[in-house]
C-alpha cells in the first residue's frame, strides 16, 4: 500500500469535515422545521372507562380521554410546572388570597359549535356541590371554596375562598369546565356515559364499546393560534385501545398495531426484546419529577376482621414484596412505605417498609387471639359473639397481578390464612367498591400533584358512597392533621404536618402498600418522533408527532 502524502491526507480530512458539516446543517434544518402535523397515534389506555361523562368519571382510563377533549381554566407547563393560560387567558389573585379573578378567552366554542360562556364555568363549580350528581369524589378539593361563581361580565368571573387552604387557587385554576347545556339535567347521566363534549384539541369521533375510542382533531380549537401550543397536539386522529393483557399489548406494539404503551418493569426487561426492538420499535427508560403512583391491597374496614390493626400488620408481613420486586419488577421499583410515593418531599423518611416475616406474622395473630382449635389449617376467632375464620377474597381487575397475589396466597396459607383471588372486569369491580361489598381490593393510585393533598383518599369525610376512601378508613388524628396541613399556606411549614400524616397512616396499615416506580418506562414505534424522552413533569406525549 502506498504512502499518503501529508497534503493529500489534509484534503481527505477537510473533505470529511465538510461532509460532516453539511450533514449537521441538514440535520439542523430538519430539527428547526419542528413537528409535522398529521397522521394517527394509536394508544393503549389499558382498560375501558366505566364512563367518559366528564362530571362523573373517576378512573385513569377516562382521564386519558379527558386529557385530549376537556380543558380547565389554566394548564401546567410540562417542564416548569408553572401555570399557563388555557380557557382563561389571564388571572389575578387578591391580596388576601381569597378571591380569584379569571378573564375568559374570547371565541372559544364547545365541540358542538356553541360558545363557551361564563355560565358554563359557574355550572362547572356548582355541580360539584350538587347531591343530584355523583361528584362526591371531587368535593375534598373544593370544600374550601364557596360553591358559587360571580359573573362580573361575559368574559370575567370570580371564584372565592371561604377558608384558608393552600390549594384553593390550584382548585380554581384546575376547574374542569363542562357545557351546561349538555350536562345540566342529572337525569340524563346514564345517557351521557359514552359521549363527551368539551373544548379541547380533539373531539370524540366514535366509541366502539369494548374495542376503541377514536378522537379527531378539533380544527376550531383556540390553541392552534397560540404560540406556546404551536408544536403540540400534532396528530389528526388518536385511536385509544383497551388492552389489559400485557403480553398482548407488547405484541401489538411490536407489530405496529399500537404506537405507544407504558411498561411495567417486567414488560421492559423480558417482553420488549428480540427482533425489531431498537429499530422498528424503541423502548425508553427515563427519570422525571412527575409524582409517582403506587399499587396496594386495601382492607375493607367494614369487615370485622380488618378492623383489628394487628391483622392488617400481620397480613403485610406475609406479603413478600422484596421477592415480588426482584422476580417481577427486576429491582426497578421501591417497596412502598406509606400512603403516597416515598420520593415526595411530603413523605416521611422515618417510615420503613414492613418486612416479609411469616414468623412475626404468626406471633402477632396468636397474640391477637387467632387460633386453629379445630385443626382445619385456617385460623379463627370469635368476634362480636360470632366465629370468624381468617378467610377472605382479594378482588383485582389486573390479570397480570394474579401472580403477585398467588405468592401472597401461598405464604398466607402456611400461616393459617385462607386467601381467594378473584380477577374481575373493571366496571364490576368498581360497582363492588362503590357499594362497599368486598373484603380486600388490589388497585392503584396515580401520583396526583407535586403539592399533594391527602384529603380525598384518607379523610373520613371521603368514606361515603362514591368517595375515594372506599375502604372506610377513619382516624380522628389523621383527619385533624390533614385539615391543619390544608390550612397551612407556607410549604415549609406544611411539609412536617403531612409527613406526620404519612407516619400515622403507615402505622395504621389501612393498605398493604406495594411498590413505587423509580423510572418512566415505555415503548413506541420508531415512526413516532419526540423532542425528548421525557419532560420534567411528565412524558409529554402531547408534544409528539409522526414521521412516516
Amino acid at each position: 500500500m502506498g504512502v499518503i502524502s501529508i497534503m493529500h491526507f489534509q484534503k481527505i480530512v477537510l473533505s470529511l469535515f465538510l461532509a460532516l458539516g453539511i450533514q449537521v446543517f441538514l440535520m439542523g434544518s430538519l430539527l428547526q422545521a419542528g413537528p409535522v402535523k398529521g397522521g394517527i397515534l394509536y394508544l393503549n389506555i389499558s382498560g375501558e372507562p366505566t364512563t367518559i361523562n366528564p362530571i362523573t368519571s373517576t378512573d385513569l382510563y377516562a382521564r386519558n380521554v379527558k386529557a385530549y377533549t376537556m380543558e380547565s381554566l389554566l394548564n401546567r407547563n410540562d417542564d416548569t410546572n408553572e401555570w399557563e393560560p388555557a380557557l382563561a387567558e389571564s388571572w389575578e389573585i387578591s391580596k388576601d388570597g381569597k378571591t380569584f379573578t379569571f378573564k375568559l378567552r374570547q371565541g372559544v366554542t364547545w365541540h358542538d359549535g356553541k360558545p363557551v360562556t361564563a355560565e358554563d364555568v359557574k355550572f362547572s363549580l356548582e355541580v360539584i356541590f350538587n347531591d343530584k350528581y355523583a361528584t362526591a369524589f371531587m368535593r375534598p378539593y373544593y370544600d374550601k371554596l364557596e360553591p358559587r361563581v360571580e359573573i362580573v361580565d361575559p368574559q370575567t368571573i370570580k371564584l372565592f375562598a371561604k377558608e384558608k387552604y393552600f390549594g384553593n387557587f390550584m382548585s380554581a385554576a384546575e376547574l374542569q369546565v363542562v357545557p351546561k347545556h349538555i350536562y345540566e339535567d342529572p337525569n340524563k347521566g346514564s345517557k351521557l356515559n359514552k359521549v363527551i363534549t368539551g373544548t379541547g384539541p380533539y373531539f370524540l369521533d366514535s366509541y366502539e364499546r369494548g374495542k376503541r375510542i377514536v378522537l379527531k382533531r378539533n380544527e376550531k380549537w383556540w390553541g392552534w393560534t397560540v404560540p406556546y401550543y404551536k408544536d403540540q397536539y400534532n396528530f389528526d386522529r388518536i385511536i385509544m385501545r383497551f388492552i389489559q393483557d400485557e403480553n398482548v399489548a407488547v405484541e401489538m406494539l411490536k407489530k405496529g398495531e399500537i404506537d405507544f404503551d407504558e411498561f411495567t418493569p417486567e414488560m421492559f426487561v423480558t417482553r420488549a426484546i428480540g427482533e425489531g426492538w431498537g429499530t422498528k420499535v424503541l423502548k425508553v427508560k427515563a427519570e422525571n419529577l412527575q409524582p409517582k403512583g403506587y399499587g396496594y391491597i386495601g382492607w375493607n374496614f367494614r369487615k370485622p376482621m380488618f378492623q383489628d390493626k394487628n391483622v392488617r400488620i400481620a397480613l403485610t408481613h406475609l406479603m413478600n414484596r422484596k421477592l415480588m420486586n426482584d422476580k417481577f419488577r427486576y429491582g426497578m421499583s421501591l417497596v412502598a412505605t406509606g400512603p403516597w410515593y416515598q420520593q415526595s418531599e411530603y413523605a416521611s423518611k422515618k417510615v420503613k417498609a414492613l418486612d416479609f416475616n411469616p414468623k412475626k406474622a404468626i406471633g402477632i395473630l396468636k397474640k391477637a387471639g387467632w387460633s386453629d382449635p379445630e385443626k382445619k389449617g385456617v385460623l379463627q376467632k370469635t368476634i362480636d359473639g360470632k366465629k370468624t375464620e381468617l378467610r377472605f377474597t382479594v378482588i383485582t381487575a389486573n390479570k397480570d397481578f394474579e401472580k403477585y397475589l398467588t405468592i401472597f396466597k401461598e405464604d398466607a396459607k402456611k400461616a393459617g390464612v385462607d386467601v381467594e383471588i378473584k380477577v374481575m372486569e373493571w366496571n364490576s369491580l368498581m360497582k363492588l367498591l362503590d357499594e362497599g361489598k368486598f373484603d380486600a381490593a388490589n388497585l392503584g393510585w396515580g401520583g396526583g400533584d407535586v403539592d399533594l393533598d391527602p384529603k380525598q383518599i384518607w379523610h373520613s369525610s371521603s368514606a361515603v358512597a362514591g368517595g375515594s376512601n372506599f375502604i372506610a378508613y377513619k382516624n380522628p388524628e389523621v383527619d385533624a392533621l390533614i385539615e391543619k396541613g390544608r390550612e397551612t399556606m407556607e410549604k415549609k411549614k406544611r411539609i412536617p404536618i403531612f409527613r406526620k400524616v404519612y407516619e400515622l397512616i403507615a402505622a395504621d396499615v389501612p393498605y398493604t402498600f406495594l411498590f413505587n416506580n423509580r423510572y418512566v418506562l415505555y415503548g413506541h414505534q420508531s415512526r413516532i418522533k419526540k423532542p425528548k424522552d421525557t419532560f420534567k413533569y411528565g412524558i409529554g406525549t402531547n408534544h409528539w408527532w409522526t414521521q412516516e
